[in-house]
């Protein structure tokens, strides 16, 4: 299996400094900052990654799972809310799941939609997390 790497610089004091995050793939580069982690400053944070990641990962497991039934999706989008909350820790993910699959029935679909919250690999690492919610719709 594929090792991936990704890559920070951070230059400074916490609030003052600033810092880059790179993807080795050279598909990101960016800037962070305390104001961009904390606040609503510009630039990304490691919680916005993650989120990605996560939101990412979902998708294609669930993607996964339906085709090993014989089941193709048009479309998953999933867009993943990171909350950090005193600690700092990340204290919560909301997972909210639209997606467009001809032929499956709502039961079947939030059977494999939680199938898929529970094992992709990204949940599994996210583990502990005080909770992980799943808001999953056919559209």
């Amino acid at each position: 299996m594929a090792v991936r790497k990704s890559e920070a610089v951070w230059e400074g004091t916490l609030k003052e400094g600033s810092g880059t995050m790179k993807l080795a793939s050279g598909a990101y580069e960016g800037p962070y900052t305390y104001a961009s982690r904390f606040e609503e400053g510009p630039g990304t944070n490691p919680e916005e990654l993650i989120g990605a990641a996560h939101a990412g990962c979902f998708s294609m497991f669930l993607s996964a799972l339906l085709s090993n039934q014989g089941i193709k999706a048009e479309r998953i989008h999933t867009v993943a809310a990171v909350h950090l909350g005193a600690g700092p820790a990340i204290n919560k993910i909301e997972l909210n799941c639209e997606a467009s699959i001809p032929g499956i029935d709502d039961a079947k679909f939030q059977e494999l939609a939680a199938q898929a919250k529970a094992g992709c690999p990204v949940s599994k690492a996210l583990a502990a997390v005080d909770e992980i919610v799943l808001n999953a719709k056919l559209v």
